[in-house]
């Protein structure tokens, strides 16, 4: 409709007097405004039409602003009589506005006055009580106040200083204030008031008199955006403001907290009261952030702004430390004033011993009440110690010289019995990162010393003997809770302290040896026939948590009750309504999760772990009942420890450790795959043994749980072979280009017991127990629609190529060149692998070309497709014969394959390149038993059904 816009030259010619007339008729102001929305939005062009543009956006500029005064007028003396439809039309007008300033300001810079005049409109809108009309305004204001270099769009004038009484000026003048910035114009009073307002509108409900005023968010906002981004934007202006402006954020956000601090009486702070704390702390923190840890250099602050803003915080900080809540909710809010500061403290770290002192002041307020049915005091004592962690790490070195004033304390309330295990966790964690912050050496000793005791509990034969000698001494612990929750916890300290800079192998071993230990009676707990004898709880907490089925599903992932929640530090507790079966699986979970992420980063140590720990007890305490797991536990136990442990073992102990990890691994992976693939492809059904307890009438969801179960677990079965396939773990596996011509004589081949040190492909092709499943899996994959399962399995395919061609080993080369051949062939029938269509074709040409002179099967593959004539590969022989080069020949095995399957291997021909569940269609059910399901029928989403 405007598409004649386009054209710069023809933008002053519109004759914008009548356009804007229309504004005077309620019927067509809106579209009016919507043409000038568009004018306004165009760039300033940089051709000679500048003059003409310039003096067509000026006009607009002042039609608008025109408008704007009036409503802005009426609005402060009659705001009752206007009507929706006015303030329609008024949003309307002010987005245009905002268009015009964030886009084309530089046009009306040549007059102060009207600049000036613009901004103070913007202002107006800004404040106003309507969010609609000062969300508009909040994106123009952040446009204006960043940095030039972040808003190129923004005009740039050179005055320092505004003028309030300057006349228009002209000429040269203009071109030399573009070289600044508009924020110059805007005058300390205005950035006040735009901190005000900010910080009255960082709640989404009212909560005073002053903010009633306000309409603080309107649902009418949620189609263009939602608080919690309406919220970042204003956090985003603070800092903006705070970085140019930071003595007076800081003098704003002081106020602000006073304001709503009120009377510091905490029996007469309502629960509106504390959300208005709540926001004043979050802008607290976003100025302090700003300020000492942002963007600008604090140091190039000129030193009477940094004494005033020093003096500022000092009087924050002496407040902070007079007030004395014991209220669970207002000493959370307490604490997180207190780690707001924690930037401050790395340019003025005198204040950092008041702080520590004031935390541990409010932690031992707080009383341990372990029948707490709210939990609100335990919770509040964890987020205390969690301000420990969020200073330490704002804070840097700060915290250095009062280690041992805090290590001191703790061990003091431990020795008391008045620090919980959770909250000693949160503490040690805060040590770590402090620890971080003086380098590796200091980092170490800590570590050491924080896990010193725990080795010592985990060495104590006695609790071992009594809890994991067998699962009927795990079922026991779960009647003693507090020993139970001290063994998650010390994991979960320890998977911390690994994950934050690692451990020596003396305190690594006994902490995976005896996280193994457990996670084998955790395993054993799903075998049989000891399963069966579990108690009822015990057995109920078994099954699935509703947040990992709403996962699977794809709905919104939200913590509900029976899900852990990461170091909440609540676990410890049965909490108020919740059962002894959801705390019993949610020790489960929390105890598989860390135990699996101890033994995967310890051995990604290497040689530190992997030497000083006996492999075959945790290979065989891991593997040991991997034919009872679930299939998410299973691709769990996969991802997190198999494949680290083969990633980094060294290769002297590839014996000891991958052998017998992978062996019976990858014969039940087979198995299991194979039937519930079967099963999905024949019946429509997975089939897969996870417990999702009580879904009676919920028969489509576990069905597509199910197979996304069975994807999962296919694609990380694949992934152990990507691994085995990495060139890391293959450095002294050939290229084919390094082992030479395709006709080379028997005689130069190698056996392959030569690459079995330096080619853990070559290693598990010598253990047959190993390398069977593990071929199998490669060949089933292609006939399983899982076209990222196939993705993944190619680079092992690869491996199996280069090793068949320079090998001797006539099975693996008779495997390559037929059943590796005949598999990939039928992968490319599927047309969901059209996406790895290209590598497919690669290896097709990499049997036929390297292995079809020592081996019959690959032409006798070829002519058993439909439409392959011997005179067709007699042809394709001859062209492979006259290049070289890989690209033209992967090239001519494409045409070859096309023609001889009569354009039927759908991954060359279609260009489909996703995957979906296809386990739940429309498809009738009876019929596909009985005759089966084609790799195509794939167009339906399983998922989408539930939504119907």
């Amino acid at each position: 409709m405007f598409g004649w816009l386009s054209f710069p030259f023809i933008l002053p010619a519109i004759p914008f007097c009548r356009c804007g007339s229309l504004f005077s008729y309620s019927d067509f102001r809106l579209h009016a405004c919507e043409f000038f929305k568009i004018i306004c939005q165009r760039k300033r062009p940089l051709d000679v039409a500048i003059v003409e543009y310039d003096a067509a956006m000026s006009n607009i500029f002042q039609l608008l602003m025109n408008i704007a005064q009036d409503f802005l007028v009426r609005s402060k003396m009659q705001p009752n009589v206007i009507d929706d439809n006015e303030y329609e039309f008024a949003m309307c007008i002010c987005e245009t506005m905002v268009a015009l300033g964030s886009s084309n300001m530089q046009c009306i810079l040549a007059d102060v006055a009207r600049t000036l005049h613009f901004l103070q409109q913007m202002l107006e809108y800004y404040q106003h009580y309507k969010i609609t009309l000062h969300f508009q305004s909040l994106l123009f204001w952040l446009v204006v106040l960043r940095e030039p270099s972040k808003a190129k769009s923004v005009a740039r004038v050179s005055s320092d200083t505004p003028a309030a009484g300057n006349s228009a000026s002209t000429g040269g003048g203009s071109t030399e204030r573009e070289k600044k910035g508009v924020s110059v114009l805007i005058t300390d009073e205005m950035y006040s008031t735009i901190l005000d307002v900010t910080f009255k509108r960082m709640l989404k409900k009212s909560t005073s008199a002053s903010s009633g005023l306000l309409e603080l968010w309107s649902e009418e906002l949620e189609g263009k955006s939602d608080f919690c981004n309406y919220r970042a934007k204003l956090l985003d202006l603070i800092k903006v403001i705070a970085s140019q402006r930071p003595g007076i954020t800081a003098t704003s956000i002081v106020q602000r907290i006073n304001i709503v601090f009120g009377v510091a009486n905490e029996a007469t702070k309502s629960s509106q009261d504390l959300d208005a704390m709540e926001g004043a702390q979050l802008g607290l923190e976003a100025v302090v952030s700003a300020i000492f840890d942002g963007s600008s250099d604090y140091s190039k602050i000129d030193q009477d702004t940094k004494f005033q803003i020093h003096r500022i915080f000092e009087g924050l900080l002496q407040q902070l430390l007079s007030l004395k809540w014991s209220q669970p909710n207002l000493a959370v809010i307490h604490g997180h004033y207190l780690d707001s500061l924690g930037p401050f403290l790395r340019h003025y770290p005198d204040a950092v011993a008041c702080i520590v002192n004031k935390l541990f002041e409010i932690l031992t307020s707080l009383p341990i009440t372990i029948q707490d049915p709210s939990n609100n005091f335990r919770q509040a004592r964890l987020q205390i110690c969690s301000s420990f962690i969020r200073i330490s790490r704002a804070a840097d070195k700060a915290l250095l010289p009062h280690m041992k004033n805090i290590a001191d304390t703790m061990a003091y309330l431990q020795g008391e019995g008045r620090l919980l295990r959770a909250e000693h966790n949160h503490l040690c964690e805060a040590f770590l990162v402090m620890a971080s912050s003086a380098g590796i050496q200091q980092q170490q000793e800590v570590l050491a010393w924080l896990l010193e005791p725990i080795n010592k509990m985990w060495t104590q034969v006695e609790w071992q003997n009594a809890y994991l000698s067998d699962p009927s001494g795990l079922t026991h612990m779960f009647a003693d809770s507090q020993f139970m929750w001290s063994i998650y916890h010390n994991i979960t300290l320890f998977e911390k302290a690994l994950k934050r800079g690692g451990s020596k192998k003396s305190a690594a071993a006994p902490q995976a040896l005896a996280t193994t230990v457990l996670l084998r009676c955790i395993h054993m707990l799903w075998a049989e026939p000891f399963s069966q004898s579990l108690a009822g709880e015990v057995k109920a907490a078994k099954s699935m948590t509703v947040a990992e089925q709403t996962s699977l599903l794809g709905e919104t992932n939200k913590l509900t009750k029976g899900q852990v929640a990461s170091a909440d530090g609540l676990l410890d507790v049965q909490r108020e309504g919740e059962s002894k079966e959801n705390t019993i699986r949610n020790w489960l979970r929390g105890i598989r999760d860390s135990g699996y992420n101890v033994i995967g980063l310890s051995a990604s140590l290497g040689d530190p772990f992997f030497r000083c720990i006996e492999g075959s007890s945790i290979t065989a305490a891991l593997m040991e009942n991997v034919q009872a797991m679930e299939f998410r536990h299973l691709r769990q136990l996969i991802h997190l420890v198999i494949i680290p442990l083969v990633k980094y073992c060294p290769p002297e102990l590839w014996r000891m450790w991958i052998s017998n990890l992978l062996q019976p691994l990858f014969v039940h992976c087979q198995q299991a795959l194979d039937f519930s693939w079967s099963s999905l492809l024949r019946e429509g059904r997975a089939k897969v043994p996870d417990n999702f307890g009580n879904l009676s009438g919920s028969d489509l969801k576990v069905e597509v749980m199910e197979e996304k179960l069975l994807r999962d677990l296919t694609r990380e079965v694949c992934s152990v072979l990507w691994v085995l396939a990495s060139p890391g773990l293959n450095s002294g596996l050939p290229s084919l280009e390094q082992l030479g011509p395709a006709n080379r004589i028997n005689s130069s081949l190698k056996d392959l017991e030569l690459f079995v040190s330096s080619s853990i492909t070559g290693f598990l092709m010598l253990n047959v127990s190993t390398a069977v499943p593990a071929l199998r899996i490669t060949v089933e994959v292609f006939s399983w629609t899982d076209s990222e399962a196939v993705t993944k399995i190619i680079p092992f395919c690869g491996a199996l190529i280069h090793l068949a061609v320079a090998t001797n080993r006539a099975e693996l080369s008779q495997f390559v060149a037929k059943d590796l051949f005949s598999s990939i062939l039928h992968g490319l029938s599927v047309e969901l692998n059209s996406i790895t269509s290209s590598e497919l074709v690669g290896l097709c040409r990499e049997i036929y070309v390297y292995l079809s002179d020592r081996d019959p099967a690959p032409r006798q593959v070829l002519l058993s497709l439909p439409h392959m004539k011997q005179e067709d590969l007699l042809a394709f022989d001859e062209s492979l014969s006259k290049t070289a080069s890989p690209k033209d020949q992967k090239l001519l095995m494409r045409s070859l394959l096309l023609l001889a399957s009569g354009n039927k291997l759908r991954a060359l021909v279609g260009q489909k390149a996703t995957n979906v569940i296809t386990n739940v269609t429309t498809r009738n059910r009876s019929s596909a038993a009985r005759h089966g399901l084609s790799a195509e029928e794939d167009d339906h989403i399983g998922l989408a059904a539930l939504s119907s």
